[in-house]
Order: structure tokens, then sequence, then C-alpha cells
């Protein structure tokens, strides 16, 4: 009869712990557990700028509980700097971990443009004054290599097969992960100017 009572606390105990990790463990989590746990929007740090629709709700979950205090800091940056005044260049927040690039350029005919893609780091990308379209297609409609992966730079040029542009303004930011092939700087009614904010966050 002991042992019986000690199999059923052991069984009892790894349900409960397979319990608490799934969840703590946003792979695991439903569709409408996901959609809930963004809309809250915790995650954001108290910044209040609007996430685009096109985010990957899932993709970002995972990222998050990965790295908390990564993604804390990102957006705790984005929250308290006056990015209007940003020095254009590159900002340390974190070393290689995370940083943040700012940068003034005009926009251009989306024929002009190029789809990148990356396989170190996730972009927060922000439009912090003016107003772009970002072409925004998944990698596996990859169509051909414009230029191939440059390991230094983290990034490669590439054609994709089909694509949406979508309008980025101080109102919304984007998150582009490895799986998204994007094409930044494409004029939204004529050529303007832009000034941009992107936080890499390094993955690993």
């Amino acid at each position: 009869m002991r042992n019986i009572i000690l199999k059923i606390m052991l069984m009892a105990s790894i349900l409960s712990f397979l319990g608490c990790k799934g969840k703590n463990d946003p792979a695991t989590w439903s569709e409408s557990k996901t959609d809930e746990w963004f809309k809250k929007g915790e995650w954001r740090n108290g910044w209040s700028v609007n996430p685009d629709n096109s985010i990957d709700k899932k993709a970002l979950a995972i990222a998050w509980y990965k790295n908390k205090e990564r993604w804390n800091s990102a957006f705790a940056f984005l929250k308290n700097s006056d990015l209007s005044k940003l020095e254009l260049k590159r900002h340390d927040i974190d070393g290689n971990n995370l940083y943040i690039s700012v940068t003034e350029y005009n926009t251009k005919n989306e024929q002009e443009a190029r789809f990148e893609a990356h396989r170190k780091y996730i972009d927060i990308q922000y439009v912090v004054s003016g107003k772009e379209m970002i072409g925004v297609a998944p990698l596996a409609s990859k169509d051909s290599v414009l230029q191939e992966y440059d390991a230094t730079k983290d990034i490669e040029y590439l054609k994709v097969k089909d694509r949406q542009l979508l309008l980025a303004t101080p109102e919304n930011f984007f998150i582009f992960f490895p799986e998204n092939a994007h094409m930044p700087g494409v004029k939204a009614d004529t050529i303007s100017p832009v000034r941009k904010a992107v936080i890499k966050v390094l993955i690993n």
C-alpha cells in the first residue's frame, strides 16, 4: 500500500512539473493564449508605441521568454530615450548582444529597394519621424539571391516571389525574425526623409 501511495505521489509531482513547464513554454501555447499574451503587452516594458499586426506572435513569445532581460532592456531604451535627438550612429546597450542604430535617409522607389534577411539578430524597426513602406515576405518565398550572406554584417539580399507592403510610421513598430525577409525604406506617397531606429537583438 505504501509503495502505491509513493508511486501516486511521484506521478503527481511529474505531472505538476510538466504542467508548469508547459505553462511557461510559449512553444506549447495555443494560438488564443499567444494572442492574449501579445495583446496584454507587458512584453513592451511600458513602451506605448503599437506593435504592427504583421509581427509573428509565437516567435516573439519564444524569443522573449528565452532572453527576457535583453528584451526588457531593448524596450526600456526605446521608452526612456529621446530617439529624435540620438546621434546618427550605433549605440551599444549591451555590447554585441543588444544595440541600436539610428539613421536618416530619403525613401526610394520600390524598384530601387532590396529585400534583406538576417540570421544572428532579430530586428526591432521603428520610424521615429516620417513614413515609409516596408516590404514583408516569408523567407521561404525567396526567389533568388542578389548578394550572398555576409556573416560579418549578418545580412543577405534577395528577391522574393510574393510580398506585402506595410506602412511604417511613428505610431507603429515592426519586429523581424530570421524567417522574415524585409525591404525597408520604400516611399509611401512621395520620396521623403525618414529617421529610423533599429534595435538588433542577438539570438542565442
